[in-house]
């Protein structure tokens, strides 16, 4: 199976997701919590799929995209004024960019997600005494 990726955004009660086949969104939902997003957004997925005779999906088949905005939300454990210092980005920007008054360049996403990255590469190999 193909991977599903929906694409999430944070609300004002929570998050939506949506799913795009050809630029044409074919599945949406919301949930106020992550899991409860995972499991709506698999029945959104496979009642699209089932109205075009696809193959259900699976929940590993589900995976996320976030926006900067809900990233920050699901990863309340992640410090962005400690990301901007380690990625070299001013913190009034990346604040900016999470609360959405600017939007980030393709090139500026890409800095923010390998810093990411690469702090949770450092962590994974982290060994504790």
């Amino acid at each position: 199976m193909k991977i599903i990726t929906f694409t999430v955004e944070r609300t004002g009660t929570g998050y939506s997701a949506y799913y795009e086949e050809e630029g044409n969104i074919v599945a949406i939902t919301t949930g106020s919590n992550l899991s409860e997003l995972q499991t709506n957004a698999l029945e959104s997925y496979n009642l699209h799929a089932d109205h075009w005779n696809k193959k259900p999906a699976t929940v590993d088949d589900i995976v996320f995209k976030y926006d900067l905005a809900s990233f920050f939300d699901f990863y309340k454990e992640i410090n962005a004024s400690a990301l901007g210092k380690r990625i070299g980005m001013q913190q009034s920007l990346l604040s900016e960019y999470i609360n959405g008054k600017r939007t980030p360049s393709d090139k500026q996403v890409t800095r923010i997600l390998n810093g990411i990255k690469q702090l949770g590469k450092e962590l994974s190999e982290l060994e504790l005494v």
